[in-house]
C-alpha cells in the first residue's frame, strides 16, 4: 500500500468539513508542513500549543489535527520569545505538520456541535442556523437543535449539574430561564450571540461557552436558561470523532487524542 501524505489527510478531512465553509474571520486548513511528507502517527487535539508538540515528537507522530488553528493572528515573526513562536519552531525543527480544522468543523455534519448534541443525550437534531450547502450537497451551519427525552423534564439546575459531568467540564455557569429542560440548542465554543436563534426554534435552554455578562441578564429577561459550560469542554467532544473518522480513512496509521491537553483553568 502506498504511503500515506499529510495531503491524503487534508483531502479527506476537507470532504468531511469542506475548508472553504470556514467564516470570513478563521484560519483553519493545512497550516504547517509539508504535503508530501510521510504520515505514520497521527496526534489529535482541541489546540496545538508547546506541549501537545512536545507530545507528538515523543509518541512519534508527524501530523497533528487540531481544531484550533496553530496560526490565527497574522504573525509577524516567529522566534523563541513567543508562546506562539515556540510552538511554531517546535513544530518546524521536529519535522511534524499541523492541519487545523476550525469553524469549517463546527459547522460540518457529524462535526463539534454533533458530537456535543450527541454527547448531552439530544434527539431529534436540526440545526440552529444554516449558512449554506457544501458542495457535496450537505447544509452547513454552527449548532445543534435536539429533545431531551427524560421521563421527567429536568429543571435548569439539574440539568447544568448533567452536562458539567457528561462533558466533564470544570464548572457550569447558567441563568435560569426557569422551565423545565425539554428542548435544547448547543453551540460549542463562544455562540452566546446566537440566543435569539434557540429562542426561535422553541428552546427553553441553551448549552454554550464564553457568555458575557449582558447575554445572560438577557436569557433571564427572554425565559430560556442559558449555560456556559466552558469552551474546551463544549469542544473537545469531536476529537475523539476526528480519531475514529480518520481511522476509518486510514486504518494502518496509529492515531489518538492528546494525553496531556487538559481544561486550561479549574473551579473552586
Amino acid at each position: 500500500m502506498a504511503a500515506v501524505k499529510v495531503k491524503d489527510i487534508f483531502q479527506e478531512m476537507d470532504q468531511w468539513a469542506p475548508f472553504e465553509t470556514q467564516m470570513d474571520f478563521d484560519n483553519a486548513g493545512f497550516l504547517v508542513g509539508r504535503g508530501d511528507q510521510t504520515v505514520r502517527k497521527i496526534l489529535v487535539s482541541l489546540d496545538i500549543t508547546e506541549s501537545v508538540v512536545d507530545e507528538a515528537e515523543q509518541w512519534g507522530a508527524d501530523l497533528i489535527v487540531s481544531h484550533h488553528p496553530v496560526i490565527f493572528h497574522p504573525v509577524k515573526r516567529i522566534t523563541d520569545e513567543t508562546p506562539t513562536g515556540r510552538t511554531l519552531l517546535s513544530l518546524v525543527e521536529s519535522g511534524i505538520s499541523a492541519i487545523c480544522a476550525h469553524t469549517n468543523l463546527d459547522a460540518a455534519q457529524g462535526g463539534v456541535n454533533v458530537c456535543l448534541a450527541q454527547t448531552l443525550g439530544l434527539t431529534g437534531l436540526e440545526q440552529l442556523h444554516q449558512d449554506g450547502v457544501d458542495r457535496n450537497g450537505q447544509p452547513y451551519g454552527v449548532g445543534r437543535v435536539g429533545n431531551l427525552n427524560w421521563n421527567n423534564s429536568p429543571s435548569p439546575e439539574e440539568f447544568a449539574a448533567y452536562v458539567k459531568e457528561k462533558l466533564q467540564a470544570a464548572g457550569v455557569r447558567f441563568a435560569s430561564g426557569g422551565k423545565p429542560v425539554r428542548r435544547v440548542a448547543v453551540g460549542g465554543g463562544s455562540c452566546g450571540s446566537m440566543l435569539s436563534d434557540a429562542l426561535a426554534a422553541g428552546c427553553d435552554t441553551f448549552v454554550t461557552a464564553d457568555v458575557k455578562y449582558d447575554q445572560f441578564l438577557q436569557a433571564q429577561a427572554l425565559g430560556i436558561t442559558l449555560m456556559d459550560a466552558g469552551h474546551y469542554a463544549t469542544e473537545n467532544v469531536v476529537c475523539p470523532k476526528i480519531v475514529q473518522y480518520l481511522a476509518l480513512k486510514f486504518p494502518g496509521i496509529p492515531i489518538q487524542v492528546s494525553q496531556t491537553h487538559r481544561e486550561v483553568y479549574g473551579c473552586v
